[in-house]
């Protein structure tokens, strides 16, 4: 990154050097028009985003909410501002347009758990998702309480 220096600096230096107020003025005159450009070049502030964690229930067990132990899943994040209930379908639409590509044709992706694990991230990031973990982490159950201390 180069070095910033404020233009008043920089016309104080010039008039040491003598040069003409014309053509120093014009000097001081560009590179404010420079800087100003280059600020409004600037990127935008980057997006906040949350998390959202998709649950695999391969064999149902949610609905019959019996053993929790097998359960697996994959974290995503997705625009602070949305829905959560949109996760699935970005994660769909990414799928999709997968599946349109070349590549995807070959080997096209069957399930949320190939498509997180298997397609490439400019897939999803046009819907704005980012998959956090590839491979699917475990669900860890538990009753939200800290059991209190026993005294001996």
């Amino acid at each position: 990154m180069p070095a910033k220096i404020a233009i008043a600096t920089v016309a104080e230096i010039l008039q040491r050097h003598q040069l003409s107020p014309a053509l120093l003025r014009q000097i001081v005159e560009e590179m404010t028009d420079l800087t100003l450009r280059s600020e409004s070049d600037e990127a935008p502030p980057a997006v906040k985003k949350q998390f959202v964690f998709i649950l695999a229930d391969t064999t149902g067990l949610i609905a019959q909410r019996v053993d929790l132990r097998n359960l697996v899943g994959w974290v995503v994040q997705i625009p602070e501002t949305a829905s959560p209930f949109t996760t699935l379908e970005r994660v769909l639409r990414g799928a999709y347009d997968f599946n349109a590509s070349k590549r995807g044709r070959l080997l096209p992706v069957k399930s949320i758990g190939a498509a997180l694990e298997t397609v490439p991230a400019r897939y999803f990031s046009e819907a704005d998702l980012t998959v956090r973990t590839k491979l699917p982490v475990a669900l860890v159950v538990t009753d939200d309480r800290i059991p209190l201390p026993t005294k001996d």
